[in-house]
């Protein structure tokens, strides 16, 4: 078999490990809070948020700059978490490849 032909297999293969990847990312999630738990955001691995729970207690109406603050950051760090092993898990199926665009 030529090499192309060989290159072109193996990225077929990589495709679809790739898209088991992403399948199985979608319904893995990480948790973050902030504000010692006044916030807790729930995120998927593929970089959506699934929940947003807030104690109703930090929900004082004359402070809601800082519950949206707390709520960004909860959500900045659950997305990250999620992206961290989202990279993690999608270098599993590219690693020891030097193809363009995949690594």
């Amino acid at each position: 078999m030529s090499s192309i032909g060989k290159l072109m297999k193996q990225a077929a293969r990589i495709q679809r490990q790739m898209e088991d990847v992403q399948t199985q990312l979608a319904s893995r999630t990480v948790e973050a809070t902030s504000g010692g738990g006044a916030v807790k955001v729930v995120a998927k691995c593929d970089g959506t948020l699934a929940s947003i729970k807030i104690d109703p207690q930090a929900a004082n109406p004359s402070d809601i700059t800082l519950l949206e603050d707390l709520v960004i950051s909860a959500a900045n760090n659950a997305l990250n978490q999620a992206k961290e092993i989202s990279n993690a898990e999608m270098g599993k199926v590219t690693s020891g490849l030097n193809l363009p665009g995949l690594a």
